[in-house]
C-alpha cells in the first residue's frame, strides 16, 4: 500500500466528498477516484459506500483507517530518523496560528528562530481553532498556537505557554461599572461576541457560566475580534476578549477596559494558549529546532500564575 494512495484513502474518509478531498491533498477528482479504485483492488475489497449523506467507509475502510494513519506517521517519522543520522537540519516548519496569536505573540520569536537557522523555511498558517486541528491531524501543519478548549486527544502533544487575562472592553470614556451591583448590571447589558462554534466564543460563554450569570443578550455576531473592537468603540455594545487582541485598539483610545466587577471571579478570567504538535516517535529535524527554541524562546510569555494543564515537555 503506497502512501500516496493511503493519505488520498484518509482525505476522502475524512471528508466524505470525492471533490473536498481532492481540493486537500491538490489532486483533481479524476484522479482521486482512481487511487481509491487502485486501493480497492489491491485489498480486494471496497472501501466506501455511496449513500444521501455522502461517501461512508465500508467495515473494510473504518478497519483500514487507523493503520492508514499510523503508516504514515512512521513514513514521517522514517524520514525524519534518516535525516537526523545525517545531520540534516534543512527543511521546513509549518506553524498554524488564530490570528490574533501569529500577530501579537509569534513574530518576534520566529524572527529569532530565522535568523538562527536560516536554512529552515518557517510557513504560517492563520485560520481558526478547528481549521487548525484539522490541518494537524491531516499533517498540513507541523504545530498549532490556540487557545485550549480542554479537550484531550491522545495523538497529539499539549503544551501550555501562557495564560491570557480577558478584558471587558466598551466604548471610549465608557464610566466604570459600580462595586456592588456590577455583576447584576453587566447581566443586563448587551454584548458584542463572535459567532458561535468559534473559540473566542467558548471563552465568552464560559466566563459567565464561571460567574453564575445567564448568558447576556447579544447586540451583534462578529467574525472577527478586530470587528468585535470597531463595534463595540462604535456602541453597539461591550465585548469580553482576550487582552492581547484588543491591545492597540486600548492604547489608541478607541475602547475603554473595564474592571470585571467581582475581583475573585477576575483572576480566572483568562485563556490558555497552547502549542499542540503530533506525537511521533522521532521528530523531524527542523521540527525538532523549533520545538527546542520554543521551550526558551516563549518562556517570556508565561507569567507566574501560569497553571498548566495537561502540560507536556518538549522534545529534547
Amino acid at each position: 500500500m503506497h502512501p500516496r494512495l493511503l493519505k488520498t484513502f484518509l482525505a476522502v474518509a475524512r471528508h466524505r466528498n470525492v471533490t473536498r478531498a481532492a481540493e486537500a491533498v491538490h489532486l483533481a477528482q479524476s484522479s482521486v477516484s482512481d487511487q481509491i479504485q487502485a486501493l480497492e483492488a489491491e485489498l480486494g475489497t471496497p472501501l466506501f459506500t455511496r449513500s444521501r449523506s455522502g461517501l461512508q467507509l465500508t467495515a473494510a475502510g473504518a478497519a483500514l483507517q487507523p493503520y492508514a494513519e499510523e503508516i504514515l506517521m512512521l513514513t514521517d517519522e522514517a524520514r525524519g530518523a534518516v535525516a537526523m543520522t545525517s545531520g540534516q537540519e534543512r527543511g521546513a516548519v509549518s506553524i498554524g496560528a488564530l490570528e490574533t496569536i501569529a500577530a501579537a505573540r509569534l513574530p518576534a520569536w520566529l524572527s529569532r528562530f530565522g535568523q538562527a537557522h536560516p536554512e529552515i523555511a518557517l510557513r504560517l498558517s492563520v485560520a481558526g481553532t478547528g481549521d487548525l486541528l484539522r490541518k494537524l491531524e491531516d499533517g498540513d501543519v507541523d504545530v498549532v498556537f490556540c487557545f485550549d478548549r480542554g479537550e484531550f486527544d491522545e495523538r497529539f502533544a499539549t503544551r501550555s505557554i501562557s495564560r491570557e487575562p480577558l478584558t471587558l472592553i466598551a466604548p471610549a470614556g465608557e464610566p466604570p461599572l459600580p462595586p456592588g451591583k456590577g455583576l447584576a448590571m453587566l447581566g443586563a447589558r448587551r454584548f458584542v461576541a463572535t459567532e458561535p462554534g468559534c473559540v473566542y466564543r467558548h471563552l465568552f460563554d464560559a466566563a459567565f457560566v464561571r460567574a453564575g450569570l445567564a448568558a447576556p443578550s447579544l447586540a451583534a455576531e462578529a467574525g472577527s475580534i478586530g470587528a468585535i473592537a470597531r463595534l463595540v468603540a462604535a456602541g453597539t455594545g461591550i465585548g469580553l476578549v482576550p487582552r492581547l487582541a484588543v491591545a492597540e485598539a486600548l492604547a489608541r483610545g478607541e475602547v475603554t477596559a473595564l474592571s470585571w466587577p467581582d475581583p475573585a471571579q477576575a483572576a480566572d478570567l483568562a485563556a490558555e494558549l497552547v502549542m499542540i504538535w503530533r506525537r511521533r516517535r522521532v521528530q523531524p529535524p527542523a521540527l525538532k529546532l523549533l520545538l527546542a527554541s520554543a521551550s526558551t524562546g516563549l518562556d517570556a510569555l508565561r507569567p507566574s500564575d501560569a497553571r498548566p494543564r495537561h502540560a507536556e515537555p518538549f522534545p529534547s
